[in-house]
């Protein structure tokens, strides 16, 4: 390629042009490669801004290979990744002991989750199910009012099989599970719910519900307003994910023997329960939270960054609940997770170091069965968060949460 001078593209020349207007940010790749691009627009926003951007432009990955991914690239963010476990994880796809992977900058997270998982591992290991999957869709319609809404509804539900066959021929993996109607007023919601295998399934929903919108503006009075009318509900708190669903719908537990929570957490059940029934329910009551948990997003945000996961998902990864109970046998903990999504094909999930995450714990690709791989994922997460809410709850317990802090974070 050249740079429109007639010779080969050079990166201060395409910074010049994007500085004097010839050239927008995002044109750099017509007239460049990748790489050459990225550069160019280094050499702008460090002379426009004075940053030094060396580091920036140090990533270890293909730029042609993020298209999809970013736009206006630059180079790339590196982060810290440790590793915390292994640990054994009974689930309905997850089966063995993993490593969990955990990209942060929050000193003494990784050793929280790491002894938790200790603990876990002590007791005999986590199990853990997917106990439900989908990806929704939800777009808004326009209709004249209460009635025309009503004769939408009627033909979105005796309809069903027509809306399922023009969404799935849309995709070669992904199927329409259901399609559930909202009134309000003169908007009709659609919640489009499908079965997106391995893929965490965002693009693949969005593209769907585009084809079966059309068919039902064709076919019934209702206008579209919007793909998303935010009943899906995405990247939002939403009491609708929390209830129905979004993603994988996981549940991981454990019961530990009572040496074992005395010797590795300094505490007792008793302590454990009363303080995560205070902190982690009426707490979270009191502040009308969605969800009772006590640092679930932590080992959310950490393995998906780690494994190429879309990082404002994590809005849906902090609804989860932690029950704790005294038991006969020691201390019985779980976490249950009403919206994860994950996925271990697409997006990020290609990038190298994101595909060397998934790696380490065996998961990265399509599963055999498809979709197995990623409710794998789901399950080895919610086992990693139970680990880091026994360890927090632990730390508060017997009061050495100040202290970790003061050693590993500061």
């Amino acid at each position: 390629m050249t740079d429109g001078s007639g010779g080969a593209a050079d990166p201060q020349r395409l910074a010049e042009r994007v500085r004097q207007g010839d050239l927008g940010l995002h044109e750099l790749e017509d007239h460049a490669e990748p790489e050459t691009a990225a550069t160019a627009r280094r050499r702008l926003v460090e002379a426009e801004t004075g940053a030094d951007l060396s580091a920036v432009g140090g990533y270890g990955f293909d730029p042609a290979a993020t298209e999809g991914s970013v736009e206006n690239l630059v180079g790339g963010a590196e982060l810290p990744m440790g590793v915390a476990g292994p640990v054994p994880v009974e689930g309905g796809a997850a089966d063995g002991e993993y490593y969990l992977p955990m990209a942060t900058t929050e000193g003494a997270l990784v050793a929280s989750v790491n002894r938790g998982l200790g603990t876990i591992d002590a007791a005999g290991g986590a199990t853990a199910r997917v106990t439900d999957a989908g990806m929704t869709r939800a777009p808004v319609f326009r209709v004249e009012g209460v009635a025309e809404a009503a004769e939408v509804v009627e033909w979105v539900e005796t309809n069903e099989d027509r809306l399922r066959e023009v969404a799935e021929a849309t995709t070669s993996h992904g199927e329409l599970l259901e399609v559930s109607p909202y009134v309000v007023g003169d908007s009709v919601f659609l919640r489009f719910v499908y079965d997106t295998k391995d893929a965490m399934g965002m693009n693949m929903a969005t593209i769907a519900t585009r084809e079966a919108a059309q068919t039902l503006e064709t076919e019934t009075p209702a206008e579209l307003v919007a793909l998303s009318g935010n009943l899906c509900s995405d990247k939002k708190p939403a009491a609708v994910n929390a209830i129905e669903g979004r993603g994988r719908t996981v549940t991981a537990d454990a019961l530990i023997p009572r040496d074992v929570v005395e010797a590795r957490l300094g505490t007792t059940p008793e302590a454990m329960a009363e303080g995560n029934s205070r902190k982690n329910h009426i707490g979270s009551l009191k502040a009308v939270s969605l969800g009772g948990n006590a640092h679930a997003a932590n080992t959310v945000a950490a393995v998906f960054l780690a494994t190429g996961q879309d990082a404002a998902q994590v809005v849906e990864g902090a609804n989860a609940i932690t029950t704790m109970e005294v038991r006969e046998a020691g201390l019985y903990a779980s976490i249950s997770f009403a919206s994860l999504e994950v996925g271990t094909v697409g997006g990020g999930t290609d990038l190298p170091t994101q595909a060397e995450g998934l790696e380490v714990l065996g998961l990265a690709g399509g599963g055999d069965p498809p979709g197995s791989n990623a409710d794998a994922l789901a399950e080895v997460i919610a086992a990693g968060a139970l680990a880091g809410e026994i360890s927090l709850i632990a730390a508060f317990c017997s009061r050495h949460l100040a202290s970790a802090h003061e050693q590993l974070g500061r």
